[in-house]
């Protein structure tokens, strides 16, 4: 179809079988769109030479030199360290990031990879848990496949049900280390402060705490584990709970350590000394964990190296089966913990 003039958003609708509405929704990335059927509307407005002024060059041309990164929290210190490996392996070969974040919603990571999809971008690194539910992804799944089969490359940092290229953090071995650096110290009544249930980065550290809890001839039913969101806010309103209801633990092992920030914060508050009435342990060592009062005991994760191998591995041509990097843990032990308080 020719047009003398140029062509509009009604030419796209028209062409491809859709409504106005639709079509719209589906070139800004938004929800309510099959993915199929996006792409067919993405497809026609591509042929016709539609472009919505932003979005010109991109929807017109190729690929771009751009990475799209989406994290859980821009905020999170974790996900800052993951970033800062994802540019400067970008930076090395001349690429440009978009950083985006999914607040942990699936829903928000499927509007975020059809945004980056309708920007043209080279590839997507998704950074952050997967879920424990299959059926939580589907949709960004079916999303990512289709961004991969039409030529764009896609790379993970954490456990997914997705079959593409993926960077595996330690979570549940360093989940092991974890339990067994209190249990050495002493600890017995120990409380795990734990993010929701459905990511699957929580339940791979908990099974790592389970295991060496069954290792050392405990029952792992003894373990009080308080579930909150992944966040120095989930990390207080966690450990208030066991404060308020009296639980007697003399570790709280958090499994982020921001979440073992605000335990820290609410155990000060109570006027409990840590680590003299109370020990705490974080996960993942991010960067203020040495700054803190008391300087935190944590697992060390190589978060840079986690983004820089993430960017890695879409540079990389395409293999026959999805690539699986995994990284090692470093137990680092500072001021945070110590044995039990006798009596």
């Amino acid at each position: 179809m020719e047009f003398e003039r140029a062509p509009r958003l009604v030419d796209v609708a028209e062409t491809a079988g859709v409504s106005l509405a639709t079509a719209s929704r589906a070139l800004a990335g938004r929800d309510g769109v099959s993915p199929i059927l996006a792409e067919r509307v993405r497809d026609v407005a591509v042929s016709l030479g539609y472009v919505p002024n932003a979005h010109a060059r991109a929807l017109a041309g190729a690929a771009q030199p751009v990475v799209g990164l989406i994290v859980h929290d821009v905020a999170d210190p974790y996900f800052a360290e993951i970033a800062k490996g994802v540019l400067r392996v970008a930076d090395e070969h001349g690429l440009m990031v978009l950083i985006n974040q999914s607040e942990r919603r699936p829903e928000i990571e499927l509007t975020r990879i059809r945004s980056l999809r309708a920007h043209r971008v080279k590839s997507i690194v998704l950074a952050g848990s997967g879920y424990v539910d299959a059926a939580q992804e589907a949709d960004v799944a079916a999303e990512v496949l289709a961004f991969r089969d039409a030529g764009g490359r896609v790379a993970l940092v954490g456990r997914h049900h997705l079959p593409v290229d993926a960077v595996l953090p330690d979570n549940q071995a360093g989940g092991r280390s974890a339990v067994r650096h209190l249990l050495d110290l002493g600890h017995r009544r120990i409380a795990v402060v734990a993010g929701p249930t459905n990511l699957s980065t929580v339940a791979d550290r908990l099974a790592g705490v389970v295991e060496e809890v069954r290792a050392a001839g405990m029952d792992p039913a003894d373990l009080v584990v308080e579930h909150d969101a992944f966040s120095r806010d989930g990390g207080l309103a966690a450990t208030a709970r066991l404060l308020d209801r009296g639980t007697r633990v003399t570790a709280i092992l958090a499994l982020t350590d921001v979440m073992a920030m605000g335990a820290l914060s609410v155990l000060r508050g109570a006027g409990r000394s840590v680590p003299g009435d109370i020990s705490v342990m974080g996960f993942d060592d991010v960067t203020v964990a040495a700054d803190l009062a008391p300087a935190l005991t944590t697992v060390r994760l190589p978060m840079a190296e986690m983004g820089a191998m993430a960017v890695g591995l879409t540079l990389r041509p395409p293999a026959a089966r999805p690539r699986r990097r995994r990284t090692g843990h470093e137990l680092v032990i500072r001021d945070s913990t110590a044995p039990p308080p006798s009596g």
